[in-house]
């Protein structure tokens, strides 16, 4: 069975999404990044860069234990394993691919500095608010346009890339967004959301995270605990 790694963040809930999608049986284990389970030796063996979520699939390609970190390479794993949600021409899978690096090197790390600006840094920097929330908003644009004549991120059928985006809008207020400027996205959003394999999937671990309010957990997350280097076991 996939033993999945995880925490209830965005990254986090790609993958339990794509568990359920596909049916495939798992058990997850909570890495509580809050209080720094991330920085576990053991957890570093299969994720270097010490973030969540990470996998071990006993039943790897070649029949053999395989372990994996960084979302996108689980989703894209998990499709190749299972022959869903990536199309098989050439063509139409490029173009999926290129909507997953979209959120893997914008949707993500824009979004959660804007998120980071505007609800955890310690002194509130109009600069940074700005430029991150006007960014947001730029991607939310994007997506928008993408949507006016598509009923999916990548087309009429659902893919990986529909799940990497969707987790990340779910903090949209957070973000500074107003969904009446993106009707479409909007539309997209709902329809994903009342999926069933993704209502399942934002539930895993859910009831475990709490808001972060102590110094201890701010430093971990986004101070020198952070930036300190942990190696493996």
């Amino acid at each position: 069975m996939i033993e999945v790694f995880s925490w209830p963040t965005p990254n986090g809930h790609k993958v339990h999404i794509m568990l359920e999608e596909c049916k495939l049986p798992y058990t997850v284990k909570a890495v509580n990044i809050g209080k720094g389970d991330q920085f576990d030796p053991a957890f570093l063996k299969i994720s270097p860069n010490n973030k969540i979520p990470a996998m071990v699939d006993p039943n790897g390609p070649d029949g053999k234990p395989i372990a994996l970190f960084e979302s996108g390479a689980i989703l894209l794993y998990l499709a190749s394993k299972t022959g869903k949600f990536l199309p098989k021409s050439d063509r139409a899978k490029f173009d999926v691919l290129q909507w997953l690096m979209f959120q893997m090197g914008g949707v993500g790390p824009m979004l959660g500095q804007a998120h980071h600006f505007r609800m955890y840094a310690p002194e509130k920097l109009p600069y940074a608010i700005d430029r991150y929330t006007n960014e947001a908003k730029r991607l939310y644009g994007v997506m928008d346009t993408q949507l006016a004549n598509r009923k999916f991120i990548s087309g009429n059928s659902y893919t990986i890339a529909d799940i990497a985006i969707f987790p990340w809008l779910r903090s949209w207020q957070n973000q500074g967004i107003d969904w009446a400027d993106f009707p479409h996205l909007k539309d997209w959003f709902d329809r994903i959301a009342a999926r069933p394999a993704v209502q399942r999937g934002v539930k895993v671990l859910a009831d475990q995270r709490k808001p972060i309010t102590d110094d201890k957990s701010r430093d971990i997350l986004f101070g020198a605990t952070q930036h300190q280097r942990h190696k493996a076991s």
